[in-house]
């Protein structure tokens, strides 16, 4: 585990740096780098620029403008484990790393060997004293340490090899030959305040030792990549290539550069080709390549490699360390350098010979900074270290190392100080993240999370981004972009969801959040939706509407939902008819409606589905067999059932189609109170449509026309209903129905002057005379008084009508027009008056005798008819009793169901009906004798020889059989007694 480290951002500063001799970033520089041809020290070429660096404060400006918020580019962690345990009691000294183990010395002389995460894998104690540079080889076997105790230590992590050198003077550092442990040579350099730089090679005999330079001071650094061994003195850096076994260059330091003692030289090999120095307050970039071949380039003491200063950066603090910092995908691609700046706390060491006390004293040392500086010499980033105890820490006692751990992607840093190591990685998406919740910049960080996927946000998700988001809107008073953010937040958290609803609502902008709010997946509690219909109910009826059917009708309870509307409803105008119904009624009677049939309570929304004119109420009352609550609503159907008859007869009279008025009782309406008599009593339809009598005359008339029987008791109502609204129907019913009181419908029909309708009823009172008055005398009419005496068949009545029509030609003429079975036509003639003038008495005489001889000749031409009829019926009677009849041996015998073939073969009886049964099966035929196929009997009949004649034995048994068999055939018998064969 790592801890975190707070860094401070520092603002960039352009004006930082003086880049000398700089590149475009890429490899290849784009200036002309001074060759160095002369030898400046023992023959050794030096590579000086001529260039001259300008320090003067014109090129440093303070910062007096506010820090910008700005993300940094790098992250920092310190390394825990057991590293703060060793810090505790020693300090550290030194650092080296591999992909794997991080190696550090400390001022005890000891060596520990720590993994990446901090847990120590093995510590020893190689020295007494100060360790001042550790090496560890590639492959991490090998670990090679330098101390001011004057000894040089390689020891190996896994096996007992090592390796001890006592140079006598202190050292300040080695460096091991590239592959060290694969090579068996195990060839190292070092050197240090003895002024020597020794490489060591193992021979046969051990360790032979190689002065490759001395004489120009302290060695402060050593650094071997390839064939190429670099080292720093007091003069410059020189660097020696091996393969040829020369020196090949000479950088010198700056003549007015502090002691090389105070600020240590950093030196990095990038690759084989690049090295990056930084010393003091300069970085410098070597570039070496092969010299061209030339002339002099062939001769023996010309080295074969030379080198280029590609870049001189002056900065305005010193560097405490350097590594390079790619930027792009490729690892070893330099756009950048990292190093750790430190500002000195005073500058006495310009002036060492002050006699000055306080100037003298050691300063207070300020924060170090990890900086990024980019190729073009221009300050990308600055952050201030959080480093434990720094304001007594020098340049040199930090380190800078590069490392890139196995498996990782990218590459790390770390820094030591003596008392802290920090790894510092660059900054990711999730760093990104992190840093932009910090700053409350709470959108952007939701986009990164979405495109980097929330499960690799690290320690911020978009569910806990996005709760502090939407509590950074809702205090910023933004409500309705944080409810549209609410369901990217909640999710499926419900808990979450109540929360921050009820905060909406605390803060009066409940209306922001309803259309986010859930209905499923997840599922709210019953109350969050019961409050938000409760506030719809309250404030917006429409919403209310739409919100009910659109949502699910499980997640509230219905119920008290219910409750509420009616209270309300209570307090608006209502009515059975739409016109006295305000629209605010309308809506509150569809939300109980639709909340009724969801509850599955479809009666008690029929009532509003009436009242709102809903087409599918007839559907809605037959699927759902809502009849028997239709028996309180008979009304509002009806009206709503005329209402719709009203309508189509309107759309068929504008298309020119006519409408019967009997269709007005096959309305759906009518029809259902009609067909459901059993679940609507006809007294309960009745009682309710006594205020609109019309719709109770369609009613009435409809369960007439059904089953008259069904009206009884209704009688004396439906008589007024019909000479009220059907006229034309009134003398249907009075002769179709026996349920009403004659007199009052005598009076109702006497008060409308209904002739027809009285004459009827005084017939049926038995008042014929009256009656028949009423039509000759009101009516006129000889054919309807024909009619009548005709109906009643009374001869009294025939004989008033013929005297009332003695002095009336044209009922007398009538009368002798139907002259029939109630009519005696010499009746009639003999009471005509004479000298009495009838109009066509003649033709009506003639067509009586007509008629009399036309009635003579049917009579003569049906008993003909008859008479033939009854001789072919005989003819064929005759025919079928004599007929021969076929049987076959199967034939069972109908009475008891045996074959009429047996062994012996018993008597068969056939008779004339087509039956055949077994003698016994036949009442009486048990005595009867068997008959035998040759049997027979002669009889004479007469008195002598000449007149008697012989008589089959065949007919005379039949006659004796016949008058045996007392029932006949047996099938018959018993078919006309009931019985089924």
């Amino acid at each position: 585990m790592s801890d975190v480290l707070t860094v401070d951002k520092q603002p960039s500063t352009n004006g930082s740096l003086t880049a000398v001799d700089s590149t475009n970033g890429d490899h290849e520089p784009d200036t002309t780098a001074v060759q160095i041809d002369q030898p400046a020290h023992d023959g050794e070429e030096e590579g000086s620029d001529d260039r001259d660096y300008d320090s003067e404060d014109d090129d440093y400006y303070d910062e007096d403008e506010e820090d910008e918020d700005e993300e940094p580019s790098l992250k920092y962690e310190r390394l825990a484990g057991s590293v703060p345990d060793l810090l505790l009691k020693d300090s550290a000294s030194s650092l080296a790393v591999t992909d794997k183990l991080i190696v550090f010395g400390t001022h005890g002389g000891i060596v520990h060997v720590v993994d990446l995460t901090g847990k120590r894998l093995k510590s020893f104690k190689p020295h007494m004293a100060s360790v001042v540079d550790v090496v560890v080889d590639p492959l991490g076997e090998f670990i090679g340490t330098a101390s001011i105790d004057g000894q040089v230590v390689i020891q190996s992590l896994n096996t007992p090899e090592s390796y001890s050198f006592d140079h006598k003077r202190p050292m300040r550092s080695l460096a091991l030959e590239p592959n060290f442990s694969k090579r068996g040579t195990r060839s190292f350099a070092c050197g240090g305040l003895a002024g020597n730089l020794i490489l060591h090679e193992k021979g046969w005999l051990g360790h032979k030792e190689i002065i490759l330079h001395n004489g120009e001071g302290p060695i402060w650094q050593v650094r071997w990549r390839g064939t190429l061994i670099a080292w720093a003195n007091d003069v410059g850096i020189k660097i020696y290539d091996t393969a040829s076994s020369s020196r090949i260059t000479f950088i010198d330091r700056p003549a007015d550069a502090p002691r090389a003692d105070l600020f240590k030289c950093n030196m990095h090999w990038q690759d084989d080709s690049t090295l990056l120095i930084g010393w003091a307050d300069q970085i410098k970039v070597a570039r070496i390549r092969a010299r061209p071949r030339t002339a002099t380039s062939s001769s023996p003491n010309v080295p074969p490699l030379l080198v280029e200063i590609t870049a001189v950066f002056q900065l305005d603090c010193m560097v405490a360390g350097l590594v390079p910092h790619p930027s792009g995908e490729e690892p070893l691609s330099l756009t950048s350098f990292l190093i750790v700046a430190y500002t000195p706390p005073d500058t006495s060491f310009y002036d060492e010979a002050t006699e000055d006390r306080a100037q003298q004293a050691r300063k207070v040392a300020e924060r170090p900074e990890l900086r990024i500086i980019s190729r073009a010499g221009e300050e990308l980033a600055a952050d201030a270290l959080g480093i434990s105890g720094f304001q007594s820490w020098s340049c040199n006692d930090y380190v800078l190392a590069e490392i890139k751990p196995e498996g990782a992607t990218g590459r790390c840093y770390i820094v030591l100080s003596p008392q802290d190591i920090v790894i510092v990685k660059p900054r990711d998406r999730k760093d990104h993240i992190d840093w932009l919740v910090e700053r409350q910049r709470y959108e952007e960080a939701l986009e990164e999370l979405e495109k980097l996927g929330d499960s690799q946000g690290g320690d911020n998700n978009a569910s806990e981004v996005g709760q502090m988001y939407v509590e950074h809107l809702v205090a910023e008073g933004q409500f309705t972009k944080a409810a549209h953010l609410c369901p990217k937040v909640c999710g499926q958290n419900v808990k979450r969801w109540e929360d921050w609803i009820f905060v909406f609502v605390q803060k009066g902008q409940i209306d922001a959040i309803i259309p986010y709010v859930p209905t499923e997946n997840p599922k709210l509690g019953h109350l969050v939706y019961e409050m938000i219909l409760a506030h719809f109910l309250g404030h917006s009826w429409e919403s209310l509407l739409k919100t009910i059917k659109a949502w699910p009708k499980d997640i509230y309870d219905i119920p008290s939902v219910i409750v509420a509307l009616e209270s309300e409803l209570d307090k608006a105008p209502s009515s059975s008819k739409m016109a006295s119904s305000g629209p605010d009624a309308r809506i509150l009677m569809e939300c109980l409606a639709e909340l009724y049939i969801a509850n599955r309570q479809p009666g008690k929304a029929l009532q509003f589905f009436l009242r709102l004119r809903r087409p599918n109420v007839f559907d809605l009352i037959r699927e759902n067999n809502l009849f028997t609550d239709v028996r309180d609503q008979a009304l509002l159907l009806v009206e709503f059932d005329q209402e719709l008859f009203e309508k189509q007869m309107k759309d068929k009279e504008a298309k020119g189609v006519q409408l019967d008025a009997e269709d007005a009782t096959k309305t759906p309406g009518i029809t259902l109170l009609v067909d459901h008599t059993h679940s609507i009593p006809i007294a309960r339809v009745v009682q309710q449509l006594q205020a609109q009598p019309y719709f109770l005359f369609l009613y009435l008339h409809a369960l007439f026309t059904k089953d008259p029987l069904s009206t009884v008791g209704f009688g004396d109502t439906q008589v007024r209903l019909y000479a009220e609204y059907a006229r034309p129907r009134l003398i249907d019913f009075l002769r179709g129905s026996n349920s009403y009181n004659l007199e009052l419908a005598y009076n109702v029909c006497q008060d409308r002057d209904l002739v027809p309708e009285m004459v009827f009823l005084l017939g049926r009172m038995g008042n014929n005379r009256q009656a028949l008055t009423i039509i000759i005398e009101r009516m006129g009419d000889v054919n309807r008084a024909i009619d009548f005496a005709k109906e009643q068949n009374d001869d009294d009545l025939w004989e008033d009508l013929l005297r009332y029509s003695e002095t009336r030609p044209t009922f007398i003429r009538g009368l002798l027009e139907n002259v029939g079975a109630g009519i005696d036509p010499i009746r009639l003639i003999r009471r005509i008056k004479n000298g009495l003038e009838i109009p066509g008495l003649k033709p009506a005489l003639i067509k009586i005798l007509q008629d009399f001889n036309l009635q003579l000749s049917l009579l003569d031409g049906c008993k003909t008819i008859l008479g033939g009829d009854c001789a072919d019926l005989a003819k064929k009677l005759h025919e079928d009793q004599t007929s021969g009849f076929f049987l076959s041996g199967k034939t069972a015998c109908p009475i008891c169901t045996l074959s009429l073939q047996q062994h012996p073969q018993g008597l068969v009886l056939l008779f004339l009906c087509r039956h055949v049964v077994h003698a016994k099966c036949a009442r009486g035929g048990d005595g009867l004798p068997h008959q035998s196929a040759s049997t027979v009997f002669e009889m004479r009949i007469g008195s002598g020889p000449s007149t008697s004649s012989v008589i089959s034995g065949k007919i005379a048994f039949a006659s004796m059989v016949r008058s045996r068999i007392r029932d006949g055939c047996p099938v018959c018998h018993r078919n006309a007694e009931g019985q089924r064969t």
